[in-house]
This record gives structure tokens, sequence and C-alpha cells, in this order.
């Protein structure tokens, strides 16, 4: 992925930055678009994966609405040419300014996650002479078999409404006169590699579908989120995901009335592939039972492996030394600025690039000034 003549390129600019492959990223969104469009899904980009405005403009032109989780999510989305009505507003914190945000921009929808959420959307849609659109946010109790903090599927986790709050969710809808019922919204994690967790979520919604249809609700739109996962491990033999199967599991178990639209919340898998942090190496030092590779990126620049110990591969791309192994640290003031131990990297000394493979969802988006230090610049492939 990086020869000399990018490595070049990259003698010119201030360490670290974020890479961004815009071919691939290009590549894996004429997949989703072809795949998507075979069964008549819509796609929402989910910000939170990766707000750079470059990035969202490109996804942007593919057809592609926005799934937001914030009200300065919802404002980016419009200010790179999302229109309302594809944003759609999840989150289980939403507040009064945030709401009164999506209601004057007039998104698609909300996804609601509690019944005190929809009876404030509903005052605050009283008071300002409009009606909001939702789905209810339902937790399915299906476990994604992902990291615990990644999971958001199960009834131990703060999102969602749970099966045994309908009847008072359809009480509460009955009283709210500013609310239009559009929808059921349902997600269950994130870097979901085990597609039969797919089939499972399928065969969950046609149960509680039918508890709906019993009480004569039908829904227009049916969304199933997002949490397709991408390959850490070996991002060169699987730089897009198969979203050929992705879809077609849906088209296959998904029971949905002829009415009925499928929505999805993609961002991981649209954009991961597609990033890479590079970063200098400041020294090499010999521990006692080790040698740390101290870079100049630390967890400000990719806080992954400091929040949940996850994996990204770490290539040295300035040697082709004898292999040698490394514990790769971060110059952040925390014992968990740690990006890989015992990796096995070329001969590896000051001033070597190393690149942290698949950092395009959920590097620069979650980026702090921790230590006071400067947020890291962009680069992308079809501008040097």
């Amino acid at each position: 992925m990086f020869n000399s003549a990018r490595i070049d390129q990259f003698k010119n600019i201030p360490t670290p930055f974020y890479y961004y492959n815009m071919e691939l990223l290009e590549n894996t969104l004429n997949l989703i678009k072809t795949e998507a469009s075979r069964y008549g899904y819509h796609i929402h980009y989910a910000v939170k994966a990766n707000a750079n405005p470059k990035i969202m403009k490109l996804i942007q032109t593919y057809g592609f609405g926005a799934d937001c989780v914030s009200g300065n999510e919802i404002t980016r989305s419009l200010e790179t040419g999302y229109t309302a009505d594809k944003i759609v507003y999840a989150g289980v914190g939403k507040s009064d300014r945030e709401i009164l945000t999506a209601l004057e921009a007039g998104i698609f929808c909300f996804n609601c996650e509690s019944i005190p959420e929809i009876e404030l959307i509903n005052e605050l849609a009283a008071q300002t002479n409009k009606t909001a659109r939702i789905a209810i946010r339902i937790n399915p109790n299906v476990n994604a078999n992902t990291h615990h903090y990644i999971t958001t599927g199960i009834e131990e986790n703060k999102f969602g409404i749970n099966r045994w709050e309908f009847e008072s969710v359809l009480e509460t809808l009955e009283q709210s006169k500013n609310i239009e019922l559009i929808g059921l919204h349902f997600h269950i994690g994130s870097q979901i590699t085990d597609l039969s967790v797919f089939k499972g979520l399928c065969l969950r919604i046609n149960e509680i579908q039918e508890w709906f249809k019993e009480r004569q609700i039908l829904v227009n739109h049916i969304n199933v989120g997002g949490g397709f996962g991408v390959d850490y491990k070996d991002p060169d033999e699987n730089p897009i995901p198969d979203f050929v199967t992705f879809f077609g599991i849906f088209n296959e178990f998904l029971n949905l009335t002829p009415n009925q639209e499928l929505h999805f919340e993609l961002g991981r898998s649209v954009v991961a592939q597609c990033g890479s942090l590079i970063s200098k190496v400041l020294y090499v030092k010999n521990g006692v039972n080790t040698k740390f590779a101290i870079l100049d990126a630390g967890m400000t620049e990719l806080l992954r492996p400091a929040l949940y110990q996850a994996y990204h591969k770490i290539e040295n791309i300035s040697s082709n030394g004898e292999e040698d192994i490394y514990d790769v640290v971060g110059p952040i003031c925390e014992s968990s600025d740690c990006f890989g131990k015992a990796v096995s990297l070329p001969s590896t000394k000051r001033n070597d690039f190393i690149v942290l493979r698949t950092a395009g969802a959920y590097g620069e988006a979650m980026a702090s000034r921790y230590n006071l230090r400067d947020i890291a610049d962009s680069v992308f492939s079809n501008e040097l």
C-alpha cells in the first residue's frame, strides 16, 4: 500500500498525520451503493466514525444520508451537503438544544431510546409548532459477540427500549400529538464479524414486528443500524468488507411488508480501511525485557488501543532490516498509551515511518488535545 514514491512524499509532511486512501474509499462506496441498490436499501453514513468534511462530502455524493448522534453532527452533515430528509438522529442523551436543532432542520427521523425522550421531543415539537417523525429504538436482546464496550443490543446496555416497555410506549405515543411514529430502529453493537449475528437480528425483528402487527401498528421504515466489522488483522487481504453477503442476509431472512423500506447506518465498514495514522519514531529505548519504539503519535491520535485494547496492524515502512520485537508506545504521560506489545517489526530506528493501519474510523473522530497536544492534520491521496 505504501510504495517508495509515497514514502518520499511523506517526508515533507509533519507527523503525526492521518492519511486517507481516497481511491479505496471510492471503491468501497461503489460496492455499497451497488449492493444496497440491488434491494432498494437506504444507507445513512454514521458520522461518528469519521466527521472529516472531505470524507463526508465524498460519501454524500453517492446519495447516502447521515446517521447523527449529536446536534453538531447534524449541523456538520447539513454543511457538507446531506439533505435533512436523509438525516436520522440517534443517541441516548439528546439535549433540548440538540432536539431543537434537529426540529428546526426538519430531519427525517429521531431514533428514540426512552419514554422520557419521546415526551420531551413531543413537548419541544409542540412549542415550535412542528411534528417530529420518530422511530422507536428497540433493544432486541441480541448479543453481538463483540467487545463489551461496543455491544449495544442486550438488556444490560443503556441503549434502546426493552420489550417489557412496549405497552407503556404505545400509551405515551397516544398522548403525544406532535409525534408521528414512522419506524422501528435496532442497533446491536459494533465491529461484528460473525455474520450469523445479523441473521439472528433479522429473526428477532420478525418476532417484534409480529407483536406490533397484532396491535394494528404498521410502520413504513425498519432501521437495522450498522455494526458490520472490518479486518484489523489483515487490511491488505480484506480492504473492503463483504457487503454482498451482508446485504444478502437481510434480503433472505428479514420479513418486510410490501410498503416497508429498510435502512442501514454504516460507519466503520465504510471508512476504517481507507485511513492510516502515520507517525515517526522518536526514540528506541532499551527496557529490562523489551525494546520500546516511542512514537510521536499517541492515544490522543488513536484512542482505541488504550480505550479497549483494540488491535491495529503496525508497520515500519522505512526499514527492510531483520525482524526484532518492540513495544510500540506513544509520548503521552499515561501507561495505557501503548499501541502494541511484543510487535515484530524490521529493525527500527529514530525517524522511521510507522503506520498504524485501519485508522479511518474512530481515529481522527476521537482525537483529543490531552497534554495540550495539537490535533493532527489530515492528508488525502488524491491531493499529493
